[in-house]
């Protein structure tokens, strides 16, 4: 045998990963939702920053870890966490569990990875959800969901 059966399904398998749109979503750790960007991380956050700006979410903090590294004389690749909500919604949910505000706001880094690719992350709602036993009103996770799928996905461009 030259070991071909297992090349081709390798093969296919590679590709198929080529195949994926770059703007598309992923899972990473648990919880976790990433999305590659087309910009740098410091575009990748103004766009983010400004699409939720216009529509209407509060921004509570915009923190530059490569900025608090470079402080102490020590170096990380760019990284930045841009901390956004919308009081009316997270106040509901922190009273059903107070623990949510370990999470609420909610927070999206956008950092550069080793290979040089910007991604966008943040928590996924759903995960929040069963971390702390809230899943009701449904519609509150999934209308979270849906508005950091579309923001994330537009500042990724």
């Amino acid at each position: 045998m030259t070991g071909r059966p297992i090349v081709i399904p390798l093969i296919f398998a590679f590709a198929a990963v080529l195949c994926v749109p770059a703007a598309m979503p992923v899972r990473a750790a648990d919880g976790v939702v990433l999305t590659p960007s087309a910009s740098d991380v410091k575009t990748t956050m103004d766009k983010l920053q400004k699409i939720l700006t216009d529509k209407g979410v509060t921004i509570f903090a915009r923190i530059d870890h490569a900025a608090g590294a470079k402080s102490i004389g020590q170096t990380l690749r760019p990284m930045e966490v841009l901390v956004f909500g919308n009081p009316k919604l997270g106040t509901a949910l922190m009273q059903k569990n107070p623990e949510t505000g370990l999470d609420l706001p909610l927070k999206a880094l956008v950092f550069q990875a080793e290979n040089g690719t910007t991604y966008i992350a943040y928590t996924d709602p759903a995960y929040l959800s069963k971390r702390y036993g809230v899943t009701e009103p449904a519609s509150t996770f999934e209308q979270m969901a849906e508005a950091l799928k579309s923001f994330t996905a537009a500042a990724a461009k």
